[in-house]
């Protein structure tokens, strides 16, 4: 036991500070970002040494993006807001834009795994790592399409996590597909129909 904990502490660590961010972000609470910022940070370490640099790369993006949250919550001075963003379908005309981004990204990142890394799952990785992009992108403008790009990202995590021997960070991921339907099918409820949806 004692040297299974001692093999996975990081693995266990990341998955159960994964956990309370969850909690957090569903309490609205700032502290959100403190672990927001703490999480992926030490997920950069596990990934990279398990050979997952694309997912590597991305944690430390979500360190950075994390640090800008807790700024903008913490600083920020109120100000007067309009009317929030209405939760809409992924309008028509974005189809092709989207998809084009998420291929070239995939292939950019793919690109830098196989030629500059010693990566094992460098297709997996890359694809994981550019769907990412579209989905904050999808998330930032409250699209409904944004969960089914989640939705495809953490399944395709889970597996690569248990393929890397990555347990408990697949359990979390397992849960986060779980999560991802509950968000899709409670978005969908509140979705407002736009003229832009047919455009």
């Amino acid at each position: 036991m004692e040297a299974f904990i001692s093999e996975h502490w990081l693995d266990i660590l990341t998955t159960v500070l994964g956990l309370i961010y969850i909690w957090l972000e569903y309490r609205v609470s700032i502290a959100l970002w403190i672990v927001g910022i703490i999480m992926p940070a030490l997920d950069t370490w596990l990934y990279w040494s398990h050979g997952l640099y694309g997912d590597a790369g991305m944690a430390v993006y979500y360190t950075l993006a994390a640090v800008y949250g807790f700024y903008v919550w913490k600083f920020k001075k109120t100000r007067k807001l309009k009317q929030s963003l209405p939760i809409i379908h992924l309008p028509r005309r974005q189809y092709l834009p989207a998809f084009l981004f998420f291929l070239f990204a995939w292939g950019a990142i793919y690109y830098v795994l196989v030629n500059w890394t010693n990566s094992t799952v460098p297709l997996l990785d890359s694809f994981t790592n550019a769907l990412s992009f579209v989905g904050l992108w999808a998330l930032a403008r409250k699209y409904l399409e944004q969960w089914l790009f989640w939705i495809v990202v953490d399944v395709v995590c889970c597996y690569l996590y248990i393929q890397k021997d990555i347990p408990f960070k697949a359990i979390l991921y397992g849960l986060y597909v779980v999560i991802a339907i509950a968000g899709y099918y409670k978005w969908k409820q509140m979705v407002k129909i736009t003229k832009y949806d047919k455009v």
